[in-house]
C-alpha cells in the first residue's frame, strides 16, 4: 500500500511539472461506404511525432465529448482528450455513427450493429497509423466502448490498448443485474424473457411501454449484435500491452470486473482509482451525488485517471508494459 501510495504521489508531481503545451484542434473527417464519420482532433505541437489516443465512447448515443442526452452532459472524454494533449499526447474523439454530427452514415438505427462500430475503429485507427505526426495509436474505450476497442485492436494495428469502466461479462448478465435492483417484479420477469429472446438470436416486437426505452424494437438488433460478445475473451486475445482502469466509486461497473479482465490477461496493467465513478469524478458513493456528477462538466476529472494513462503510455513507448501501481486518487 505504501508503495502504492508513493508511486501515485510521484505520477501526480509529475503531471504538476509538465511544461504546458501548445494545442492545435481540428476537425477530422473519416468516409466509409456508408458515410462520414466526424471527429475532431486534439494535436499538441511538436517537431517530432506524438502518440495519438484513439478514444471509443460508450453505449447509446454518447458522442465525442462523453455526452449523453438520456445520460447527462459531463464532458468526460472532452476533458480526458484535454488533459492528454496538456502531456504532450495527441488525441481523435469522433461521434459514432448514427449519433450528433454522424449520424447521417447510419440515421436508422435498425442498421447498427457491434460489428460495424468495430469496422470504424479499424479504419479511423488505419487512417491515423497512415499519419507521420503520430508516433504510435493507442487504443482507449470507456465503459461499451472498451469492448469495442478490444474486438478492433487484433486489425487496427494499434499499440496499446487502455479498457476504462470497461464490463468483463456479457452485457445481458450486466443488464440482468442492474435491472434486478430497479425493477417490480412483474417488469423484472418481463425483460429478462425479452433479454432471453435476445441472446437466443430473437426479436420482440411488442414491448412494454416502461421498457420501450431498453428495448425498443428498432434497437433490438443491435442489442442481439451486443449480447454475442464476451468482453473477457476479446480481452484475453489481446497481444499489445493493456491497462485496465476502473473507479471504485462507478456504480455501472464494479471493481471486480476490473479483477477478472485482469485475470483474463494477466500481464495487462491494473489501476483502481480510489473514489472515481463512471463518468470519471471522484464522487462520494451517494446516489444524488453520483447522478448530479453525471451533468456536471464543470466537475474536474480524477487526477490519478491521467496520471496513470499517461505513465502507462510513456511506459510502452519504451519497453513493454511495466508496472504502475493498482491504486491511487
Amino acid at each position: 500500500m505504501l508503495r502504492a501510495l508513493l508511486l501515485s504521489l510521484t505520477l501526480l508531481a509529475s503531471l504538476a511539472h509538465a511544461a504546458p503545451t501548445t494545442t492545435l484542434q481540428r476537425a477530422v473527417d473519416l468516409e466509409t461506404p456508408m458515410g462520414t464519420l466526424h471527429g475532431t482532433l486534439l494535436l499538441p505541437q511538436s517537431e517530432a511525432p506524438v502518440p495519438v489516443v484513439l478514444l471509443v465512447a460508450g453505449s447509446g448515443p454518447t458522442d465525442r465529448n462523453g455526452n449523453n442526452p438520456e445520460g447527462g452532459h459531463n464532458d468526460s472524454l472532452k476533458r480526458l482528450a484535454q488533459s492528454l494533449a496538456r502531456q504532450g499526447i495527441a488525441s481523435l474523439r469522433y461521434d459514432k455513427r448514427g449519433i450528433a454530427a454522424s449520424r447521417a452514415a447510419t440515421p436508422d438505427e435498425r442498421d447498427l450493429s457491434v460489428e460495424l462500430y468495430v469496422a470504424d475503429v479499424i479504419a479511423w485507427s488505419r487512417q491515423l497509423k497512415a499519419d507521420p505526426r503520430f508516433s504510435r495509436l493507442i487504443l482507449l474505450g470507456h465503459s461499451e466502448g472498451a469492448l469495442i476497442a478490444s474486438l478492433a485492436a487484433p486489425r487496427s494495428e494499434a499499440d496499446a490498448l487502455i479498457a476504462v469502466a470497461g464490463s468483463s461479462r456479457p452485457i445481458d448478465q450486466v443488464l440482468r443485474e442492474q435491472l434486478h435492483y430497479r425493477l417490480p417484479p412483474d417488469l423484472l420477469a418481463q425483460s429478462n424473457r425479452l433479454l432471453d429472446r435476445l441472446v437466443a438470436g430473437k426479436t420482440t416486437e411488442n414491448v412494454p411501454k416502461d421498457l420501450e426505452v431498453l428495448f425498443r424494437p428498432s434497437v433490438q438488433p443491435y442489442l442481439i449484435s451486443l449480447f454475442r460478445q464476451n468482453p473477457a475473451e476479446a480481452f484475453a486475445q489481446l497481444s499489445i500491452p493493456a491497462l485496465i482502469v476502473q473507479g471504485s466509486h462507478d456504480m455501472q461497473v464494479s471493481v471486480a470486473d476490473a479483477t477478472m479482465l485482469k485475470a483474463a490477461k494477466p500481464d495487462a496493467e491494473l489501476a483502481i482509482i480510489e473514489g472515481m465513478n463512471h463518468v470519471l469524478r471522484i464522487v462520494p458513493l451517494d446516489v444524488k451525488a453520483q447522478l448530479a456528477s453525471y451533468d456536471n462538466p464543470q466537475l474536474p476529472l480524477a487526477r490519478a485517471l491521467i496520471a496513470h494513462i499517461v505513465a502507462f503510455i510513456e511506459a510502452t513507448g519504451r519497453t513493454p508494459a511495466s508496472s504502475i501501481g493498482n491504486t491511487g486518487r
